[in-house]
């Protein structure tokens, strides 16, 4: 992608020095755009799935790692291989029209139709489980964005990146500098520290950074741009968190669907209760680790 022109030499700061709402001067075609936030494995491909099905909802048909990482100044190896992470200072007015207009021009809806030539006031859905490093960046960049946070046992998710690691079904990098091998999913803060560590360890702290860093941004945005939905109700009762979530999202939701939800192409192995066991002895010595993030994780969920 040609990078787009520079809209203003240097972003509007605040009085308190943070920039401005971004899109001021830059047009965006998105009306309270929703994003999905959650560490890696924690289901928001079924979430995802489900509320792409709404009247009025316009995806660009899956994860946005293109259309982010095509944007040089926020790929990881132009900012010294440090992590994923985003924040609201990354947010300049020249990335936000780049990003804005990535998005757009791969937008459709549930039946695959493109947008009218011009059209505006878009609902957009996102879903990339490296946003949950980068709900600051996205906040800033959209003023009125909101954010989806999907809920799921620390023990269910660690011991599932625990199997995507091992499955090299999700190597974000294969060379990974200062790393002994490929790397998988996403880039953490502080990855560096982990070199030498047992895997189950290794997709325990990266688990733990991802929602430490997705909490502390979400505590920093008012309640009404944030929604919780907890993993074990959406897959009993889809239908039901569907229409909640479309209320609280502001679309029309106009489907039946049932339990269980058919798996999505992410899923390793058949969903199972209790699949996390055959992860045990390796869970045992890893989720102690991260005990007070996990016990975080939950209280917000209740």
């Amino acid at each position: 992608m040609s990078a787009d022109p520079v809209l203003t030499p240097t972003p509007a700061k605040d009085a308190a020095g943070h920039p401005e709402a971004c899109l001021r001067g830059v047009e965006s075609p998105f009306d309270r755009p929703v994003f999905i936030v959650a560490p890696p494995r924690s289901g928001t491909t079924l979430l995802f799935d489900l509320l792409a099905q709404a009247r009025d909802v316009w995806t660009i048909g899956g994860e946005s790692h293109g259309v982010i990482e095509s944007i040089a100044t926020l790929h990881a190896p132009a900012r010294g291989w440090e992590s994923n992470r985003l924040t609201a200072a990354d947010a300049d007015p020249a990335t936000v029209r780049s990003l804005a207009n990535g998005f757009r021009r791969r937008l459709r809806d549930r039946d695959g139709n493109r947008p009218p030539p011009g059209a505006d006031g878009l609902r957009f859905l996102e879903k990339t489980p490296r946003n949950c490093l980068r709900v600051g960046f996205f906040a800033a960049a959209f003023p009125d964005a909101r954010f989806i946070y999907l809920h799921r046992a620390a023990r269910d998710t660690v011991s599932s990146m625990l199997d995507a690691w091992r499955s090299l079904r999700f190597v974000q990098f294969a060379d990974l500098p200062g790393w002994p091998g490929p790397w998988s999913m996403l880039l953490v803060p502080g990855w560096r520290e982990l070199a030498g560590k047992e895997l189950a360890e290794i997709a325990a702290r990266q688990w733990a950074a991802a929602i430490t860093h997705l909490l502390d941004d979400l505590e920093a945005l008012p309640p009404e741009r944030r929604c919780v939905v907890d993993y074990e109700r959406l897959v009993a009762s889809p239908q039901q968190e569907a229409e909640r979530l479309c209320a609280w999202m502001g679309v029309a939701w106009d489907r039946r669907v049932a339990a269980p939800l058919p798996p999505t192409g992410s899923v390793l192995t058949p969903p199972a209760p209790g699949k996390w066991r055959r992860n045990g002895a390796a869970l045992q010595r890893a989720l102690p680790l991260i005990a007070g993030a996990a016990e975080r994780a939950a209280r917000w969920a209740a």
